[in-house]
């Protein structure tokens, strides 16, 4: 049974931090890519960063330079450093695996999906 959790979302004011985490009970053989994506009420679902099995990071360019995917494979973990948040950095955040994929913020590549823990600036 795949299971993906996320946590460390809040509530926070503007110029503040957070650090999501994403718990993974997954077992990969293959290739893969992590990403996380967040949603606002009445928007699509939006790309924000993504890692793979190489290392290799990609991110949406409304995050460059403020927020930060890594992993740590031995606690099957994966993180969001957020940094600098912004009102419209406001979402419900949620982490993906994906097989056989490279870095990507293309939420059709992930297979696997957490719940979501919500992100709040003001």
């Amino acid at each position: 049974h795949v299971q993906l959790v996320e946590s460390g979302g809040g509530s926070v004011q503007a110029g503040g931090s957070l650090r999501l985490s994403c718990e993974i009970s997954l077992y990969i053989y293959s290739s893969y890519c992590m990403g996380w994506f967040r949603q606002s009420p009445g928007q699509e679902r939006e790309g924000v960063a993504a890692i793979d099995n190489d290392g290799a990071a990609s991110y949406a360019d409304s995050v460059k330079g403020r927020f930060t995917v890594s992993e740590d494979n031995a606690k099957h973990t994966l993180y969001l450093q957020t940094n600098s948040l912004k009102p419209e950095d406001t979402a419900m955040y949620y982490c993906a695996v994906g097989l056989w994929c490279t870095a990507t913020t293309a939420p059709w590549e992930y297979h696997h999906w957490g719940q979501g823990t919500q992100v709040t600036v003001s």
